[in-house]
């Protein structure tokens, strides 16, 4: 599988949820190396069109295929059309994602059900269908987010549908394995999208971003980028020995738990963070054992 530019046989990518946020961005990346991006999208043919003229403008080549994939018709049509383009696939990216953000007692069956259709079910569907254009070995990505490992409110729906997706990985990494399609996924943090707007501001009674970004090691939210980066490299060459993980693309929220150094304070903050001027250094506290 090669990264470089190759118009006569370019390398064919599935990303579904492709017109806007990390799948756009990651298209036109996949554009910059030459590929063939399909960029799927459900409602917004206009949003798709600009995503596949910056994958052409970046010197890619691709089109555009609207297929809702709750509906699983509908990811059987778009990987019928790949396959009729192109007769093979190299890569397949499970971006798209949505669900509604209530807490468990409020959840209703069509909650759950759409839930598991859109995030859980799509997957699954996608990459048996993507592993079946894959003669030569392939790529299998899904992306995850911080949900599938944490616990906070209004999340559980697609947090449990992102954690199932997580475990399909590992099942997948070691079927597909010795036809060498890698399967792993990419599990996002707070990143700066649309999805993470909504959450923090328009879910009542959420608490304030701010409060969460200043217990992050690295104080900021994530990028659309740092994450299509991230997936731009497992569909790489480079990770070619890379398959059944989730690599965590989340400034080091998913390591930390409280006391968190955001709430220390005095010698123990100047010592650690330097936000002191007397450079202070902090005895280690000692277990007795009583």
């Amino acid at each position: 599988m090669s990264d470089t530019q190759n118009t006569e046989n370019p390398r064919v990518v599935v990303i579904t949820g492709a017109s806007r946020g990390i799948g756009r961005l990651l298209a036109q990346k996949l554009g910059a190396q030459g590929a063939a991006v399909v960029v799927n999208y459900k409602v917004n043919a206009d949003l798709a069109e600009e995503s596949l003229a910056d994958v052409v403008a970046a010197g890619g080549s691709g089109f555009t295929v609207q297929a809702d994939i709750e509906i699983p018709d509908d990811i059987d049509r778009l990987f019928d059309e790949v396959r009729q383009r192109y007769g093979r696939l190299d890569a397949f990216v499970a971006n798209a994602a949505a669900s509604a953000f209530k807490p468990v007692s409020q959840l209703k069956v069509h909650h759950l059900d759409r839930s598991y259709a859109m995030n859980t079910r799509s997957f699954v569907l996608g990459a048996i269908r993507a592993a079946e254009l894959m003669d030569d070995g392939g790529r299998i990505l899904a992306i995850t987010s911080y949900g599938s490992l944490r616990a906070f409110p209004t999340y559980a729906a697609l947090g449990a549908a992102k954690a199932a997706n997580e475990a399909y990985v590992k099942f997948m990494a070691t079927e597909y394995g010795p036809r060498r399609i890698t399967v792993n996924a990419v599990n996002g943090g707070l990143i700066d999208t649309d999805s993470l707007d909504y959450f923090y501001n328009r879910v009542p009674g959420m608490a304030p971003m701010q409060s969460v970004l200043e217990k992050i090691p690295l104080g900021r939210p994530g990028t659309a980028d740092d994450m299509a980066d991230a997936a731009d490299f497992l569909l790489s060459a480079k990770a070619g020995y890379i398959t059944g993980q989730v690599l965590q693309v989340d400034g080091g929220l998913t390591i930390v738990s409280p006391p968190f150094w955001a709430d220390t304070t005095g010698d123990l903050r100047e010592a650690v963070l330097g936000e002191g001027a007397s450079g202070a250094a902090v005895a280690p506290a000692v277990y007795s054992g009583e």
